[in-house]
């Protein structure tokens, strides 16, 4: 016998959610956005990377 779920029921989707639009990559241009690392931005085409600032105080 299978046992049944306890655990609360999941929220049908409504259908496909949009991509999260970040920032685009200023050598590729449009169409291509930077991944959000913990210490930078970088794009994954060409390689772009720009360090973002973690100050410590």
């Amino acid at each position: 016998m299978a046992k049944e779920s306890k655990g609360k029921a999941k929220k049908a989707s409504k259908g496909p959610q949009p991509y999260k639009a970040g920032r685009p990559c200023p050598k590729c241009g449009p169409g291509t956005n930077l991944g959000a690392h913990s210490n930078r931005l970088a794009c994954g085409k060409c390689g772009y990377t720009e360090m973002t600032s973690t100050e410590k105080k």
